[in-house]
């Protein structure tokens, strides 16, 4: 049996999944980053080899992806997460044209082919509003659980107007709702809103084409799939899946180059982007 193993060290988790020829996830690892990169990547990798029941040179190529991605000494080659979670996307649902991937630090938009190659991407990486790290603040701030989060939003009647979306400042805005006795359900509506307002501006400069997919783990957050609906008028793809994405398409990848090994025949390197 032929594998291929994907590692994504993100800000703040690191993912890593195993696929067997049949491009089947035999085993993935979810683990904290932490302050050492080099060692949860491969901690990561690991554990999904103990996940997947086999030993780790049973694994003919490794690739990794993330902002970590070179800090992950152990693997075979480096691929961009855009690229990768184009990849894992694609092979998830495969009628998908625009991805939508929502980190810990920065927020993605990608225009993707039929074969899952990368068209177009737009990223918003200089600022971290409207990602995990902006709803992790607001959470602290209402005292709500980060998984509540999204279910809470939900339920708001009248979402506030938040007047910035700047990480730093959404605390002292937060806290002006609270003193003006505004329900913690309307506040966090307002904070989904304005992420999903956001996120918006970064898609158009990529273009919205049907089918639109959500990755990265903030796609778990039912809040935002429904906030990022509304305001782009159609339906959009979110599996459970959805933040071991960009390992799911590396490990493709490497399964790719692993099979090609074994067979002698060259592959395209697909490190662009």
């Amino acid at each position: 049996m032929i594998y291929g193993a994907g590692v994504d060290v993100g800000s703040t988790q690191t993912k890593a999944v195993i696929v067997d020829e049949a491009r089947t996830i035999v085993g993935r690892s979810l683990i904290a980053t932490g302050a050492n990169v080099t060692r949860a990547g491969e901690n990561s990798f690991v554990k999904a080899c103990e996940d997947a029941g086999i030993p780790r040179e049973a694994v003919g190529y490794v690739v990794g992806t993330g902002y970590g991605r070179y800090k992950i000494t152990f693997g075979d080659a480096q691929i961009t997460e855009i690229t990768c979670h184009a990849r894992g996307a694609q092979s998830l649902f495969p009628a998908t044209r625009t991805v939508i991937d929502m980190g810990g630090q920065d927020t993605k938009a990608i225009k993707v082919g039929p074969d899952g190659s990368v068209l177009d991407f737009s990223m918003n990486d200089k600022c971290a509003a409207g990602t995990g790290r902006f709803l992790s603040a607001a959470a602290d701030v209402t005292g709500v659980g980060l998984d509540e989060i999204g279910p809470i939003s939900l339920e708001a009647k009248s979402p506030v107007r938040l007047t910035s979306v700047c990480t730093v400042f959404v605390e002292s805005d937060i806290m002006s709702y609270l003193a003006q006795r505004k329900t913690v359900e309307d506040i966090l509506g307002g904070v989904h809103k304005a992420i999903a307002t956001r996120t918006m501006s970064l898609v158009r400069r990529v273009g919205v084409e049907p089918e639109v997919t959500f990755t990265g783990g903030v796609s778990l957050n039912i809040g935002m799939v429904r906030g990022l609906e509304d305001v782009l008028k159609t339906p959009i793809n979110v599996s459970p899946e959805g933040h071991f994405m960009g390992a799911i398409g590396a490990a493709l990848f490497a399964l790719e180059r692993s099979m090609a090994a074994v067979a002698g025949t060259p592959v395209a390197s697909g490190a662009a982007r």
